[in-house]
């Protein structure tokens, strides 16, 4: 008995849940979205229920494959002639060989900055761990340059 109560209220839910969803205003203009209608308020729009989700094919059916060789072959990109590729890649590679220059320079700096401060040594720093505190930051810049030198250095070979 429990259970044909529990499918009853399951299947009223359920036909509720795949009601029209309308758009109300009360009289204090509230915006309210509901499936069943409210009282003292204007309907202003209804909405359809979403359609039944379709099931996914399965992964080795036939539109999966060619959905997948589609996209792998570059079919649905638009094609670009040679001469404005080539232009492309020329502009990229001059933009990334002046960024290489500023960030080497960038790090030329950071590194003559590291040494003036290495070289330095002050008094309240009876200990090299406050040394070592106060490199810290000059340390992590010089780090950051070099990786970032590194990188550009790495995307610069991979457009030959």
């Amino acid at each position: 008995m429990r259970f044909l109560f529990a499918l009853l209220i399951l299947s009223l839910t359920a036909d509720l849940a795949l009601a029209e969803t309308c758009k109300y205003v009360d009289k204090d203009g509230r915006t309210i979205y509901s499936n069943v209608p409210i009282k003292n308020a204007r309907k202003l729009t209804c909405f359809q229920p979403p359609a039944p989700l379709s099931p996914e094919p399965a992964a080795g059916s036939e539109s999966t494959r060619g959905s997948s060789e589609a996209q792998s072959s570059g079919a649905s990109r638009p094609r670009v002639d040679s001469g404005t590729q080539r232009k492309r890649d020329d502009d990229r590679r001059q933009i990334l060989e002046e960024e290489l220059a500023r960030e080497q320079e960038a790090l030329d700096g950071a590194k003559k900055e590291l040494a003036d401060q290495e070289a330095q040594r002050f008094g309240d720093e009876r200990n090299y761990a406050r040394v070592l505190e106060r490199l810290k930051p000059y340390q992590d810049a010089v780090a950051t340059h070099e990786k970032n030198v590194a990188s550009l250095r790495q995307e610069i070979a991979n457009l030959k």
